[in-house]
């Protein structure tokens, strides 16, 4: 490559305790330029006595150190060392001499007229010359070679400006050679003006012509031992026309020019090969490398900037940087590399030539980390609350450039290497560097974007490879595809209003209805955003306040719950993009319907593309193979007690409520988490420091989440799915109870204790139900020893369990009487209510995976229509009048809102209760679970209020019931009954439920 001058501006600075060469006079300068424009066979004459260096460098691309070497071969190693280590007194003259030759070549380039092929030219000249003397040099070697001493200085000088060189041993000796008088200096400079413009001309058109020529080896008179010998970088020269020198911008090639400004000094240290050394390579080929970026790109080193670059299948990459363009050479194995002659390191691009297509890009190894040492720290210690921001695939802009950061955590990798469809699947030139001892390994490609696939493939620690998809992917390929995808969201949400208004109250003190859905069957076929035009419309004409929403995060198998997650930050793909699910949750918000999500933290599946055993050794797994492995789900449970996979969760759950502005949680499995023994069996598990079975670890962390769920994001609610009796599964984190703990922090918990019972009370012959009453009064001992919600979910329809009307005994019309009697009963009892789909028209058939709800049960046109409708009519008004009446609501959890009428009356198989507002205003809840109707049936009441009438009766006819009501309103009379100073006599009917209000 050809040097360009320096700018009349600047110039090297002397080393220390040497002079400042004097600035050559405006007639010096002009005699340079004359003297380069000699006759080409005039210079080619006088270089005609040079030795064998001259006739290599009218090929232009001698190589100092081969010719040294051959002379020197004849000379002893004394008179080498001589030469080049430790230089006689009477070279002690060079230093001062280059000094002085160096501001004599300013001087010749400063001209506002000298074109740009005549500097190439005469740049290339000064080599050449400079090859002779050097040869001279080596071979003459007594105390008096003064004058060559000051020709080697001179050829020192030129290759410094020459693109194609690297400094050779003469600039070595000039550079340790002792400081001479000013007189020396003087004609060391006029010697070496002299000399370079005699032979300016001769090698010239050689320099010009080293466009597209492959890069070839240039060698220092002297190399240090067990060094590669540097190599050339081809430049690219526009073709020669005349333009004005003109000083450039700090930083900035001047245009016009085919190199840069930035020269490198003449006291540069010797050169050093810029290939990637064997070592490095290795590592690099088996993707094995812990800090690619200090290897490839862009680095200062003696002699200049070395560009290395590692693109594989390329048949040629050249550095482009404003007018700069340099062909690096090839290395073999994809390895390039190149030595350019600057101080420091330019903005550049890279131009890669591959069979049939030429492609320019950002260097993705000339950026610096986009992870900064907070992010890295607060990651190690478990508490990077946004930690998807930081981790996973990012578009984005760094360092004024466009592309995607990856980052992942694999503390175990041997290395990591990006793959997708952007490099066909072969990641071998994008290897990530491993930020310090975080784990975390990084890399910002430019140029890449959104939809693109990708995972990681991880050297694991015994060498062998796997490919992995993102555990931090916001977006997956729709299953059984199993790859990443590259996105980031710009959706405008339109929900502002009810993020506003749902921290209002407290979950556990408002109305909370919730319709369970299984997306992907309740209306097969539909996307997201096809749900959300008819879900939102037909959960708010039914009355429900939420939604729970399942399964959302992405899973392996479709025909299930979700419970098996493998893109745990990413919403399912067969129903759409992400922002089509923000869509769907924010027309439900809009509706004024919240959205709850099932969550599922215990566990995740063995699949060998996902989180099992991620980097070659259990990482989000515990390390202790009878901690990790579930016995119930054949899946592996989370190591919780590890800072990163506690973190991993944490931010997960503030990730739905952040990024999709989520209401609530569902956590699925929390018993499963709580204990150590959990199916297990003895000898299968280990005791805890205490010698007890509780999971400290698992308790520790569902603390955590729920204290920064609830923190950041003010008006969600957690909700657990827990089947003991663990105590304070709805207390605060910092209140602990009798057993030492302090509360798990959740909102909510599913009764699950209720459910059972319940059910199996209902699924008796009603004759029979008198024996098994306990099971329906039993709840009310344990009701306020948590916030609770009253769950008929999915779980209760599935594997031979039977849909809710099927587990009712009798004939068609007592199992849809039965069915409105406990709607109406749970309804009532303090606690939330949840309803899994299907169940609010009394479907017949379990869920199915395929087809869903059988909704051509509500045709119009199918005989028993009616049946089911009125089922659904009955949904709608529990919920109407549920919202509508606080004593329902507003004290679940406070036993002040319950009162007992009677719980004891078995053989009648009736309950009855009051519900009570912070006011005390009641509701009065009777169910009768017999087919018989009981006429003038007496109920103990308060004396304070003056009548009661019907606010919803499940019998009515209009839900496909009997129509045994009591139209007028009830006055009480002055007979005690159940402990009460009043009473009131009902009609009640068979198998329903009658709430009753003041009138």
């Amino acid at each position: 490559m050809t040097p360009r001058p320096e700018s009349s501006g600047s110039r090297p600075k002397g080393t220390a305790g040497e002079k400042i060469p004097e600035q050559p006079t405006a007639t010096q300068q002009k005699s340079a330029a004359k003297k380069t424009a000699v006759p080409k066979q005039a210079a080619a004459k006088k270089a005609a006595p040079a030795k064998a260096t001259a006739k290599k460098a009218a090929a232009a691309k001698t190589t100092v150190g081969k010719t040294v070497a051959k002379k020197a071969a004849t000379k002893n190693a004394a008179a080498k060392n001589s030469a080049v280590e430790q230089p006689a007194a009477g070279t002690t003259t060079a230093k001062k001499a280059a000094a002085k030759k160096t501001a004599a070549k300013k001087a010749t380039t400063v001209k506002a007229t000298a074109a740009k092929a005549t500097a190439v030219k005469a740049a290339a000249a000064k080599s050449t010359a400079a090859d002779t003397v050097a040869g001279k040099a080596a071979a003459g070697k007594s105390p008096a070679a003064k004058t060559t001493a000051k020709k080697a200085a001179a050829k020192k000088a030129g290759t410094a400006k020459s693109a194609a060189a690297t400094t050779t041993a003469a600039e070595a000796v000039a550079k340790k050679a002792t400081p001479a008088t000013a007189t020396a200096k003087k004609a060391a400079a006029k010697k070496a003006t002299a000399k370079k413009t005699a032979t300016a001309k001769k090698t010239a058109p050689a320099a010009s012509t080293v466009a597209k020529s492959p890069a070839k080896k240039t060698g220092a008179d002297k190399v240090p031992v067990g060094k590669p010998v540097a190599k050339k970088s081809a430049v690219k020269k526009a073709p020669a026309r005349k333009a004005p020198a003109r000083k450039a911008p700090a930083g900035r090639a001047p245009a016009g020019v085919a190199a840069s400004a930035q020269a490198v000094p003449p006291e540069m240290e010797v050169a050093v090969s810029p290939a990637v050394d064997a070592v490095d390579r290795e590592r690099l080929l088996a993707g094995t490398h812990h800090a690619p970026h200090s290897v490839l790109g862009a680095h200062p080193v003696p002699g200049g900037i070395a560009f290395r670059a590692f693109r594989p299948y390329a048949l040629s990459v050249t550095v482009v940087s404003g007018e700069l363009r340099a062909e690096l050479h090839a290395d073999g194995e994809g390895f390039f590399s190149g030595l350019l002659p600057l101080r420091e390191v330019p903005a550049y691009r890279l131009v890669v030539e591959y069979e049939g297509t030429v492609l320019e890009t950002e260097d993705a190894y000339r950026f610096l980390p986009t992870l900064g040492d907070l992010d890295l720290h607060l990651i190690g210690e478990g508490r990077h609350e946004e930690l998807w921001t930081a981790l996973g695939a990012h578009p984005m802009t760094h360092e004024g450039v466009t592309g995607t950061r990856f980052a992942v955590w694999a503390p175990n990798a041997l290395g990591v290497r990006v793959t997708g469809t952007f490099n066909f699947w072969d990641g071998t030139g994008h290897i990530m560097r491993s930020l310090g001892s975080s784990g975390v390994w990084e890399l910002f490609l430019p140029d890449i974007g959104e939809g693109e696939l990708y995972k990681f493939e991880i050297t694991r620690p015994d060498g062998s490879k796997t490919l992995r998809a993102d555990p931090m992917a916001r977006r997956t390929e729709v299953p059984p595809a199993t790859s990443s995808v590259i996105t980031s969201s710009e959706y405008e949400w339109s929900d502002a209003e009810w993020l506003a208004r749902r921290a209002e109250a407290p979950a556990h003190e408002a109305p909370f209805s919730v319709y369970e859905i299984h997306l992907p069957s309740w209306r097969p076929g539909l996307t997201y955003r096809q749900l959300a035009e008819q879900l939102p419309g037909y959960v708010k004409n039914l009355g429900f306040t939420h939604v729970e929403l399942m399964p959302v995060a992405e899973h392996p198998f479709g025909g299930s719950w979700g419970y098996q997650v493998t893109g745990f930050y990413a919403p399912t793909a067969r129903l759409g993009t992400p922002d089509d699910f923000r869509f769907l949750v924010d027309k439900l918000h809009q509706a004024g319907i919240g959205v709850l999500m099932d969550w599922v933290p215990a566990h995740f599946p063995r699949d060998d593309w996902a989180l099992a055993e991620f980097d070659g050794r259990p990482l989000y797994e515990h390390e202790d193979p009878l901690r990790a492995a579930h016995p119930d789900w054949g899946t592996l449970e989370f190591d919780f007690g590890r800072n990163e996979v506690r973190n991993f969760l944490v931010a997960n759950a503030v990730y739905w409520c952040e990024e999709f502005h989520i209401d609530g949680l569902r956590v699925d499995a929390v018993a499963s988490m709580l204990y150590l023994d959990y199916s297990r069996e003895p000898g299968q598990w280990t005791p805890n420091e205490h010698g007890g079975r509780e999971n400290l670890d698992a308790v520790a962390f569902l603390q955590e989440m729920n204290a920064t769920v609830y923190r950041r994001v003010p008006g969600v609610v957690t909700i657990a799915e827990e089947s003991t009796a663990w105590d304070g599964v709805t207390r605060a984190t910092h209140h602990k109870g009798p057993s030492g703990f302090g509360g798990l922090g959740f909102g909510l918990k599913w009764n699950m204790g209720w459910m059972h019972d319940s059910l199996q009370y209902m699924s008796h012959e009603p004759v029979h139900r008198k024996y098994h009453h306990g099971e329906m009064t039993f709840s009310m001992v344990y009701a306020y020893s948590e916030n609770y919600v009253l769950p008929i979910s999915h779980d209760e329809v599935v594997h031979g369990k039977r849909s809710l009307v099927s587990k009712m005994p009798g004939d068609w019309w007592q199992q849809r009487a039965g069915v409105r009697s406990y709607l109406g009963y749970m309804w009532a009892h303090p606690g939330k209510q949840l309803l899994f789909m299907g169940q609010e028209f009394a479907q017949g058939a379990e869920w199915s995976e395929a087809h869903g709800p059988d909704w051509w049960l509500l045709d119009p046109g199918y005989g028993a229509e009616p049946d089911h409708r009125g089922v659904r009519d009955l949904v709608r008004d529990l919920n109407t009048v549920y919202r509508a009446t606080p004593a329902l609501w507003r004290l679940d959890t406070d036993p002040a809102g319950f009162e007992w009428i009677v719980g004891d009356a078995a053989d009648d198989n009736v309950l009855a209760f009051l519900r009570l507002d912070p006011e005390g205003v009641p509701v009065l809840a009777v169910s009768n679970f017999a087919p018989v109707t009981r006429q003038d049936y007496r109920l103990g009441v308060p004396d304070d209020v003056p009548a009661w009438h019907e606010a919803l009766n499940t019998d009515a006819a209009r839900y496909g019931g009997s129509d045994v009501t009591n139209p007028d309103p009830v006055k009480p009379e002055p007979q005690s009954w159940h402990g009460r100073p009043a009473s009131i006599r009902l009609a009640l009917p068979p198998l329903a439920t009658v709430w009753l209000r003041p009138a």
